[in-house]
């Protein structure tokens, strides 16, 4: 007699191989051998620096429902841990990441200079919107796959509307010591660029007046929002996305779009040379450059990269705000230099 835990069982493979067969009929021919090659890699895994876990983690659960029998596996940390930790494999000869994607748009130049990503041109790179191609790379071994805004957030117990910040330079009041918060450009790419545009604004001496309040440095750009939770500061600098998702789930924090400019990033992705799945990594690529990866960023409050996809109530899409932002060049040069001047400065 079989048991009913094992019915049910049955029952969920012949569901995904329905829905397996029904997928591979409807796919291009492209798609189709794509995920027949994937199939046969059965798992790949991604160094990743995008979003935070959460957002990482329903991105591969919507790959996986989409293409089953694929398992995506994550490593999320900060853009230079992503990338130290992938250089550490290389140098060691390992081949463990199939998709490596940063916040940190420097390293995609270095790694293509190094002869570490292999080309490919997507499918679904007609979707992308032309504010995002633009930062593609021209010969195809990176692309950008993921977008944000650095933004001011606050905890609405303890600030008032009225009162919350409305422009960058108002995290230097003095009447905010003690009670901002920001990320580290040593460790988190969102931080160093925003680093990077600041100084660009209003030169080094904003850093140098905004150390006289007092900041508490996080490394992750998310730090902020769990210290914002706890009540250990009351106003900082983070990220649209992780902010409103933070609202969502009913805690006391709201964004604002800065009068002076909401920054835009940008993060690419690349398939290594060595991917031990690269089947698997270049389905993930055009996954993230379609509708279904769009759906799953937007429900969970980040920017997405195709065309014609509007924010949810509550947030505001980066067509919409004041936008400021690096460029690659001033981007990969004052990275470096910014985490020395703010190690000098900070003291961290």
């Amino acid at each position: 007699m079989i048991r009913m835990g094992m019915l049910r069982r049955l029952a969920v493979v012949a569901a995904a191989l329905l829905l397996s067969g029904t997928a591979l009929a409807q796919m291009p021919a492209w798609e189709k051998t794509l995920y027949e090659g994937a199939k046969k890699e059965k798992e790949f895994t991604i160094y990743t620096a995008h979003y935070n876990s959460e957002i990482a983690a329903n991105l591969c659960k919507g790959f996986e429902k989409k293409y089953p029998g694929v398992t995506c596996k994550f490593s999320r940390q900060t853009a230079q841990v992503t990338y130290q930790r992938f250089m550490q494999d290389m140098q060691a000869n390992l081949a463990v990441a199939s998709v490596v994607s940063s916040t940190d748009v420097g390293h995609f130049p270095d790694l293509k200079r190094r002869g570490l990503l292999m080309t490919y041109v997507p499918h679904n790179l007609s979707k992308m919107s032309a504010a995002m191609k633009a930062a593609n790379d021209k010969e195809n071994t990176y692309w950008v796959t993921s977008a944000g805004l650095v933004v001011l957030s606050y905890n609405t117990q303890l600030v008032p509307a009225k009162d919350a910040p409305k422009k960058w330079t108002d995290l230097l009041d003095p009447k905010w010591k003690g009670k901002v918060t920001i990320g580290h450009p040593g460790y988190s790419g969102y931080v160093g660029t925003w680093v990077v545009m600041m100084r660009k604004l209003y030169g080094w001496e904003f850093f140098e007046k905004l150390e006289k309040n007092q900041p508490q440095i996080g490394r992750s750009i998310n730090d902020t929002n769990t210290m914002l939770n706890a009540k250990e500061r009351w106003i900082g600098a983070s990220s649209d996305a992780t902010t409103l998702q933070n609202k969502d789930k009913g805690n006391p924090q709201e964004v604002i779009y800065p009068e002076d400019g909401s920054m835009l990033m940008i993060s690419p992705t690349g398939i290594p040379k060595n991917a031990p799945a690269p089947n698997a990594a270049k389905l993930w690529v055009e996954y993230m450059l379609d509708r279904e990866a769009a759906d799953v960023q937007l429900k969970d409050r980040a920017q997405v990269v195709i065309k014609g996809v509007k924010a949810l109530p509550g947030g505001k899409s980066y067509e919409d705000v004041k936008i400021i932002r690096p460029t690659e060049d001033e981007i990969i040069k004052g990275i470096p230099e910014v985490i020395e001047k703010f190690r000098d400065t900070f003291g961290v």
